[in-house]
């Protein structure tokens, strides 16, 4: 559960981010129009480095880790309430408070200081109980047939509920200007299929099975334990059908049109009609089926499985999604069971879960707010010179590229070109006049927001693509490659220290800032980027020689993950994460070249005792650090496209030459390999 169930796999396996974050910036002043004079002094140390968290006693070419953050990591606990701690965790906390400043000084009848206060009434909350619940689970006990069945999934993509397969529009694959209807399967309550299989998760199903059986006691369901179990062995049928998670990134293997007869044709066992009449999506004579093999497989699971059992699945997920909403039981009760994921020990704070809760509802709203605060003019102009220098520093990477042909090069940097940059906000902020918020009604709130987002969504369906929309808030600490779209967002969020400090050392934001937006431009050409064309098609563009070599280069990279044990019988699925590893060591070289191309030949100074290049990689390496809790990390490896940070930081480094010779890393070193052994690919 703990995502809607109907988020579409596709368009999140086409719109890929980078895990970032947060705050405090320069002082500006301005001399004329066109020049700003910035003045002031480095957040992180005298020039943005972190001198304390290294491990001196560290051989850098034995664990660059260590080296360049092993002193923290020796001084730093994880906190209870969460699953890992690092440079991310520390900045998103920061926005955080930022957020929740902005939130507590509106008034309470503003939608969201209304939402706030709503969530905070923690007496309402507790009084109200489960009541609202009722009445959801009243319309799934009303369900007489399948085909209402049918519709009440539909309904759910708007308000709490469950559904085995998610719709939504997004770019057609062949023609990217326009919105079409993407369908995928969906149903699972474990984060992944593994999950319900794999006996390393063996706890995890065990504390699944527990929190179903405590949803059903709370909820008043006749016999819980035996309505948990029909719930878990429905589910595992349905993962036994699902896709791999690696399959499910693999660009060609989604783009399955077809129309709506022709989808009730080849998957019968469900009333399609029914279903997008409950989500109100007229005939469609285009749906992209992503995975349509388990789509249809699914269906025919649907057709014969009783009704009875799917009602109680029904109200299990109703229960999961609306319970962080409700009363101290359910939220403990679904705590109880997500700690079993990650291995935290402590419940988040109240007033924080009432940010991320407005983050999710009124995001932009309170966007703009933040930017007009916390955003400094200085940000974004700076922001937007170095994405010019690392687009440059990109294209000519392509250029002087050995094993492409003219033909694809020249494709590759029409893709470049065309690759549009959007930094710190919309240009276009959203309308949220017409959501109601109450200060004295959660629940009511949440049902509101939920159908407002999606009709939001929805309203998208058939129309040109606006490519000014943004899928993340100027608050969030992250940055996203748009895939069909053929853009790169980088919202406000991220653009602060570690990532980006105006008084920085330029080695500094180039190892930092510089090598995220490098990992963005590089996603356009990773495993599954580089089939899309400069018009966000998906279109083979490359000539058969050279995508063999492509292939090659990236299957000598990925073995190298394939080694890599993050905890005790898990390793790094190279085919889930090659393509975050691509841009992560894209992101590195581009933008080790940007920084180079910088300094316009003349030698960087070195300070306390630190080459230039030596910062780059330290600045790299210290935007990475984390410590992450083994269930955590078990999590990761089983359902996230990135490698855990650990991996981030030392698996790319070691095919960068620039990065050996900096701290003269030799044969002798545990992290060398042998320059003909390096992946080429970017």
């Amino acid at each position: 559960m703990y995502r809607k169930l109907q988020t579409l796999s596709a368009a999140s396996a086409l719109a890929i981010g980078l895990a970032l974050a947060a705050p405090a910036f320069a002082d500006e002043t301005a001399s004329d129009e066109n020049t700003i004079v910035v003045t002031g002094q480095a957040k992180i140390g005298d020039y943005g480095i972190d001198l304390t968290a290294r491990d001196l006693t560290a051989d850098p070419g034995d664990d660059f880790e260590r080296y360049a953050s092993g002193a923290w990591m020796d001084r730093t606990e994880i906190p209870a309430d969460r699953p890992s701690v690092g440079s991310f965790y520390n900045l998103r906390e920061d926005v955080t408070e930022e957020v929740n400043g902005l939130v507590t000084d509106a008034p309470a009848g503003s939608q969201y200081g209304a939402l706030y206060t709503s969530f905070m009434d923690e007496k309402a909350i507790e009084k109200a109980g489960i009541a609202p619940l009722k009445r959801e689970l009243a319309q799934v006990d009303a369900i007489s047939n399948k085909a209402e069945f049918a519709r009440y999934m539909g309904s759910t993509y708007g308000k709490f509920g469950g559904s085995l397969f998610g719709a939504g529009p997004y770019a057609d694959p062949d023609d990217p200007t326009m919105n079409t209807l993407w369908l995928s399967s969906g149903g699972l309550g474990l984060p992944e299929k593994e999950y319900y299989f794999d006996e390393k998760f063996a706890p995890q199903r065990g504390a699944y099975l527990d929190y179903l059986e405590r949803t059903f006691r709370n909820i008043g369901q006749p016999d819980p334990r035996e309505a948990a179990s029909r719930v878990m062995t429905f589910e595992t049928y349905v993962a036994e059908l699902n896709w791999d998670a690696e399959q499910k990134r693999q660009i060609e293997k989604i783009n399955n049109p077809m129309s709506g007869t022709q989808l009730a044709s080849y998957a019968p066992g469900v009333d399609w009609n029914a279903f997008f009449q409950g989500n109100n999506i007229p005939p469609q004579d285009r749906i992209i089926v992503t995975d349509n093999t388990a789509v249809k497989a699914i269906a025919a699971l649907y057709a014969n499985t009783d009704l009875d059992t799917l009602k109680l699945w029904e109200k299990a997920h109703i229960a999961d999604q609306a319970s962080p909403f409700l009363n101290k039981k359910m939220v403990d009760s679904r705590f109880q069971f997500t700690s079993a994921l990650n291995g935290t020990s402590e419940q988040r704070a109240r007033w924080k879960r009432a940010v991320d809760t407005i983050d999710g509802s009124l995001g932009e709203q309170v966007g703009k707010a933040y930017v007009a605060e916390y955003f400094p003019k200085i940000a974004k102009t700076r922001m937007d010179e170095l994405v010019a220098n690392l687009k440059l520093a990109m294209g000519d990477r392509i250029r002087g590229n050995e094993w492409m042909s003219p033909d694809t090069k020249q494709a590759a940097l029409d893709k470049l070109e065309r690759m549009d940059v959007m930094v710190g906000y919309p240009e276009k902020f959203r309308d949220y006049s017409q959501l109601p918020m109450s200060p004295d009604d959660l629940y009511g709130n949440m049902v509101a927001a939920t159908k407002f987002n999606a009709d939001y969504a929805m309203s998208d369906l058939g129309k040109p693509v606006d490519r000014k929309k943004w899928g993340m808030n100027p608050q969030t600490v992250n940055a996203y490659n748009g895939g069909l779209e053929n853009k790169m967002v980088f919202p406000a969020g991220i653009l602060q220290p570690p990532f980006f400090d105006a008084y920085a050392d330029p080695a500094v934001n180039y190892g930092a800032i510089g090598v995220v937006i490098g990992h963005e431009i590089s996603h356009g050409f990773d495993d599954q980027g580089r089939k899309i064309d400069a018009s966000g098609a998906i279109k083979d563009w490359w000539t058969a020689g050279d995508a063999k070599r492509f292939e090659a280069e990236a299957k000598k990279f990925g073995d190298q993950y394939a080694k890599f044990e993050v905890v005790p019988g898990s390793f790094i699925n190279p085919d889930l994460t090659m393509g975050e590893n691509i841009a992560d060591l894209a992101g590195v070289l581009v933008a080790y070249d940007a920084y180079k191309k910088a300094l316009n030949g003349q030698e960087a100074p070195v300070i306390d005792g630190l080459t230039g290049d030596q910062r780059f990689f330290l600045a790299y390496a210290q935007v990475w650090r984390a410590k992450a809790r083994e269930d955590s990390l078990r999590n990761q490896v089983a359902t996230d496209p990135h490698s855990p940070s650990r991996y981030r930081t030392i698996a790319p480094l070691r095919n960068v030459d620039a990065w050996y010779e900096a701290f003269n890393i030799t044969p002798d070193d545990e992290m060398y390999i042998a320059p003909e052994d390096r992946a080429r690919i970017w």
